[in-house]
This record gives C-alpha cells, structure tokens and sequence, in this order.
C-alpha cells in the first residue's frame, strides 16, 4: 500500500491483493520504520467501518483512514478505481482523501 501526504490531501493506492484483504478482513495496513527501535514507525491503514462517514484517525504512530462499510464493499466488488471524500476539520480547514486501487502496481 502506498501512502502519499501532500498539503491538505492523503492518499492510499492498494495493490490488487490488498484490496482483496481489505475486502475480505476489513482492514489492510502497512508499517514503515522509521528508527532502530520498534516503537520507531508508522503505521497506516484502511479500516472499513459501520459509520456513515469517511473519517481519518492518528494518534500512537498510526493514521486509519476509516470507510463506510457500504462504500467500501460497493468500491472493492466492482470496476469502481477511488474513493473520494473532503473532511472539515475545522471552519477553515479540510482533508482530501483519495483512495485508488492500484491495479497496475507489480511490485
């Protein structure tokens, strides 16, 4: 799974198989080191939820993007590429997420 954070927007792009085990478990994450201890990483994930909103959580090391149930389902069991969605984190400032399926990723 790909991350990519730019401005006000995230971004996760999952391979073929990770949207396989997003569909099947409801969850799909990857970890990056980021120091010579454990406790030293990020972790990000996909997490599909029974909520009627997209919402994005970080604390402890982890960013969850989290996705209604309903839209997760409909986006992994057809041609469907992304998921969209703008979050108002306050009056004047939002989130862009993008979620795509990254089918032509080989690696």
């Amino acid at each position: 799974m790909k991350l990519r954070i730019e401005d006000n927007s995230l971004r996760l792009r999952l391979s073929e198989a990770e949207v396989h085990q997003f569909a099947d478990a409801g969850r799909v994450a990857a970890v990056l080191p980021l120091g010579p201890t454990a406790t030293d990483t990020l972790t990000y994930a996909l997490e599909r939820v029974e909520t009627e909103h997209f919402r994005v959580t970080y604390g402890a090391g982890a960013i969850t993007v989290k996705v209604p149930a309903i839209l997760a389902n409909q986006w992994t069991g057809t041609d469907q590429n992304g998921l969209s969605a703008t979050l108002l984190l306050t009056e004047s400032q939002t989130l862009n997420v993008l979620i795509e399926k990254d089918l032509d990723c080989r690696h």
